[in-house]
């Protein structure tokens, strides 16, 4: 049995409107979407990738959120947190070494400050942008996470950046939908592959060009990254993950299960 396991977890929903994940269309239905987050384990220390939404928010999700919550609105239980999945799964908070974040929108960004051991790592310039974002894209960003006092950071300035050294998990530049976002290539010690597009696409129409993302800081980066990713997933013959896709998501195998 491998040390090096990829797990898949969900804290939850978010109900939108259909055009904010897919420009210019669903007339403005209604849409319900995953908010995934991830559990590598690896013999050189575990890594979460994002953690979903903040459990603390659910208390009074304005007084948290902000207004984004009457755009994106959360269901989710206190037992769907980070913290509460890792611990049934008996992964105690001091154990995980690293939490590695896509982006800092706030629906990433349920992990920070919560391991009192980890290194968190971001790219400088979404780090940066999160501070001092454009006036459209600030509803998205939630202080309550990411400026807590006493956090251990390291800002990326590079792509491909590996983070055990071995090629498990490979950290890929993709601006667009944010200034500094990052998707994730991982591969398991059995040769299984993975591309964890996370909000570069929100759904494999994305992927694959069918759609524009309802929400972008760059469409011309945005597209060049989703390029990107599809080239490096096929030379790598990786499974794509997409970010928030509803229909896709139900088809990979949940926590307690695992890849390796």
């Amino acid at each position: 049995m491998s040390e090096i396991r990829l797990y898949l977890f969900q804290s939850g929903t978010q109900r939108c409107k259909y055009h904010d994940i897919r420009m210019n269309q669903g007339e403005g239905r209604s849409y319900e979407i995953p908010v995934p987050w991830f559990l590598l384990t690896h013999p050189r220390g575990h890594v979460i990738i994002d953690g979903g939404l903040a459990a603390e928010g659910l208390a009074n999700p304005h007084a948290y959120w902000g207004d984004a919550v009457d755009h994106y609105q959360p269901f989710m239980t206190e037992e769907q947190g980070c913290v509460a999945q890792l611990g049934s799964l008996g992964i105690q908070p001091e154990d995980i070494r690293y939490v590695l974040l896509s982006h800092l929108h706030s629906d990433h960004t349920g992990a920070i400050g919560r391991f009192p051991n980890a290194l968190h790592i971001v790219q400088r310039r979404e780090y940066d942008y999160a501070f001092k974002p454009d006036w459209f894209a600030a509803g998205a960003y939630c202080r309550n996470d990411f400026a807590r006092p006493n956090l251990n950071w390291q800002l990326l300035d590079e792509d491909a950046f590996d983070l055990y050294g071995d090629g498990t998990l490979r950290c890929i530049s993709t601006p667009g939908h944010s200034p500094g976002h990052q998707s994730f290539l991982i591969t398991l010690a059995s040769g299984l592959s993975f591309t964890l597009a996370i909000d570069a696409a929100y759904t494999l129409d994305h992927f694959y060009d069918r759609a524009l993302p309802g929400f972008m800081t760059s469409a011309s980066e945005a597209a060049r990254s989703v390029a990107k990713l599809r080239a490096l997933t096929e030379q790598h013959a990786a499974k794509p993950i997409p970010g928030h896709d509803p229909d896709v998501w139900p088809q990979f195998t949940l926590a307690p299960g695992w890849y390796e």
